[in-house]
């Protein structure tokens, strides 16, 4: 897996990607979705404006990686747990965001493996993705989100990013996907630099 998103000369970005990245990165988004939830739909005959002011959840979700996707506002390293007023804002500021992020990351996500699914295989079993720089949104978002969720599951921390990652024994259980966390990186940074002017 050694695709790397490339600068195009007009615009964009591009990738070469072979049959089984394709896979992995649409089966890792398609997991993301299951992770984020399924969408609120508008009840039929309601006013579709009344789910843009729908209350959300006012407690932090109990998975980890859910709970690093949608983390709290004011509360955290540093803060007093028992601070009352923290809490309550928290809450208040989950309440009226959580739906509205939970909804940006499904449409990243959804993007992305639309996107997947779009891609023609060439002969040798490869292909390579083009994105325009509008698309490169969704899949930043959704590279960004996919990596957290990694990350939290493989319990990274900051020190381990150039330490123990590197060295798991092939056998170790962890190793795949740490494999895919340090190449959803590089796709990752690599995206990011064929954006900057």
């Amino acid at each position: 897996m050694a695709g790397l998103f490339e600068k195009k000369k007009h615009g964009g970005s591009a990738v070469a990607l072979d049959e089984v990245e394709v896979s992995i990165l649409r089966s890792l988004a398609v997991q993301l979705l299951e992770l984020v939830g399924p969408g609120e739909e508008p009840v039929e005959g309601e006013d579709p404006l009344a789910a843009l002011f729908a209350e959300g959840p006012s407690e932090p979700p109990s998975d980890v990686a859910l709970a690093r996707l949608f983390p709290e506002a004011y509360t955290g390293p540093g803060t007093d747990p028992d601070d009352k007023d923290l809490r309550e804002a928290s809450a208040e500021f989950r309440r009226f965001t959580e739906n509205d992020l939970r909804g940006r990351k499904r449409e990243d996500a959804l993007a992305v493996v639309r996107t997947l699914d779009s891609l023609g295989a060439k002969g040798d079993g490869g292909t390579v993705l083009e994105l325009a720089a509008a698309d490169a949104r969704h899949w930043l978002g959704t590279l960004n989100d996919l990596r957290l969720t990694i990350g939290t599951r493989l319990e990274v921390t900051d020190e381990d990013e150039s330490g123990e990652l590197y060295r798991l024994l092939d056998d170790d259980p962890r190793k795949p996907m740490v494999m895919a966390y340090l190449w959803l990186g590089a796709l990752q940074e690599s995206l990011i630099e064929t954006l900057m002017p």
